[in-house]
């Protein structure tokens, strides 16, 4: 299959599951605004602490099974030997027995839990609500693996899809109507994942019960260097919020007045941050695709080209993404929407100035995932754990060392760090064992023209009075660097219209 035909299916599939996680992330985002004008920082901060630590545990839950499973998948179904040992069954079975033992250590153990992420003992009925709604993402691990691998879609955006409408449906229903307050957050989760689980029951339809001990060894050597990898990928959005809890009473005075508490700053924190969602999805939907992609296509002849056009396509468009939103993201959340609604109260607006740093980390992190595709295609997963501890250490160094000076700028700066030197290890092992050609020296006078770019739009804030003029200078500037974008990669973009010229006129003829 040529290049631009394997390019096409990667547009495909990155559509199709990008349709139903934009739209899913786009509802499941409703509830910010209403968690952030119901609920108070504090209570936000609490959420916003129990969540980040939720989305760690996850990758312990899970342990690296799903990406594991679409590896062994994959190459049974090669080997043209499916169906001669459970697969399926052993994965889930395995899931459902350490989760269950996970979950329950945490009901048991909530409070000392509680107090281990910076939260007081009033905090325990949350800690256990995250063990119900962990147990219950554990078991959708494999039967969506199956999906993805199996190319079912509609059937995964479904399961995703009807979720999240649950999830907000009874959020409304819980905090809005009935007043429950953060005890509604939780449940209204927990219920989300209830309905996925309904939704890809038909999976199991013929389930029978089987294991094989030789399959989950084999799962669990590719899979295992994933945990630390998940974790520190994690850490490097999320180690942020366990230190910003623990900051100083009078750093927080000095930085942001009298009257916060950490659980507010964090709360205040999460909050703005959670706008970039506008780049995790980018990433997410790409990465959704690019698992099963790059392992149905890295043994091709014409591997490294693709890679080589996969990474310059997906970090340009990221770029362009992360400036775009760096410029308007702020104003969205200022407006004051009919006179009488804000996306987020004035109150959280201390915590704006977080927003470049955290849309910058997201570049980063979509060429470590490009690059990732290296190591598991050798099989060196086991440099894994050294990438992902690296970025791990300068992350957890950076905030310790950042945040008592710039508070919650601070922090932001740390991530920047952490993705910084996880994409640069990453790329070290994976070119040294799948070498592939990139742009570097392009992308690299992209990214600093950006942050140029950031600092003259702030500048031209300083300078000029008129709203409109200001938006203005911002709109200049994105198309400024769309056409920065467009020439340094002229001779990409016109190599691959001629193909698709060619291939129009000459529908028989393979490019």
């Amino acid at each position: 299959m040529a290049a631009l035909s394997k390019l096409k299916l990667l547009f495909k599939d990155t559509v199709i599951y990008g349709a139903s996680t934009i739209l899913a992330r786009s509802l499941n985002y409703v509830l910010v605004p209403v968690y952030a004008n119901t609920l108070s920082t504090f209570e936000n901060g609490i959420q916003t602490i129990i969540y980040a630590n939720i989305a760690l545990a996850n990758v312990l839950f899970s342990y690296g099974l799903e990406t594991s499973y679409l590896k062994v998948a994959a190459d049974t179904h090669r080997e043209g030997s499916e169906g001669e040992k459970p697969l399926f069954s052993t994965a889930v079975l395995t899931l459902l027995a350490t989760s269950t033992l996970f979950a329950l250590l945490i009901v048991l153990l909530a409070p000392w839990i509680g107090a281990l992420v910076g939260l007081d003992s009033g905090a325990a009925p949350f800690v256990r609500y995250a063990a119900l709604i962990l147990w219950l993402d554990t078991m959708l691990v494999i039967p969506f693996a199956e999906l993805r691998l199996r190319r079912k879609a509609l059937h995964f955006a479904t399961a995703r899809l009807l979720g999240v409408v649950a999830v907000v449906l009874c959020a409304l229903l819980f905090i809005v109507v009935m007043k429950v307050g953060l005890s509604g957050v939780f449940l209204a989760e927990a219920a989300g994942s209830v309905v996925s689980l309904l939704v890809v029951l038909p999976l199991f339809r013929g389930f029978r019960f089987g294991f094989s001990g030789q399959q989950l060894r084999e799962m669990l050597r590719i899979g295992l260097p994933y945990v630390p990898t998940g974790i520190a990928g994690l850490l490097i959005h999320l180690i942020d919020r366990n230190i910003l809890i623990r900051i100083a009473p009078s750093d927080i005075e000095r930085l942001y007045g009298a009257g916060y508490q950490p659980s507010d700053i964090v709360g205040i924190y999460g909050r703005i941050a959670a706008f970039g969602v506008v780049l995790q999805l980018v990433i997410q939907v790409f990465r959704f695709a690019w698992q099963p992609f790059f392992l149905q296509h890295g043994k091709e002849p014409d591997a490294q080209q693709l890679f080589h056009h996969v990474l310059s396509i997906s970090t340009l468009l990221t770029m362009v993404l992360a400036l775009s939103a760096t410029f308007f993201v702020p104003d969205l959340v200022r407006y004051h929407y009919g006179g009488a609604f804000y996306l987020l109260p004035p109150p959280y607006w201390i915590g704006l100035s977080i927003l470049p740093a955290i849309f910058l980390s997201y570049v980063f992190d979509m060429v470590s995932t490009n690059l990732s595709a290296g190591l598991l295609l050798t099989g060196n997963t086991r440099y894994l754990p050294v990438v992902t501890f690296a970025g791990a250490v300068v992350t957890a160094l950076s905030c310790w060392w950042l945040v008592p000076l710039y508070g919650m700028d601070g922090a932001a700066y740390a991530i920047v760090a952490g993705t910084v030197v996880m994409s640069v290890v990453m790329g070290y092992y994976s070119l040294r064992f799948f070498p592939v050609s990139h742009d570097w020296a392009k992308l690299l006078l992209l990214l600093l023209t950006g942050i140029g770019m950031v600092l003259v739009q702030r500048q031209s804030e300083a300078l000029l009075s008129a709203p409109a003029q200001v938006i203005g200078v911002k709109v200049g500037l994105v198309l400024l660097y769309l056409a920065l974008a467009l020439f340094l990669f002229r001779n990409k973009a016109t190599r691959l219209l001629k193909q698709v010229r060619h291939r129009n006129s000459s529908p028989h003829v393979v490019s």
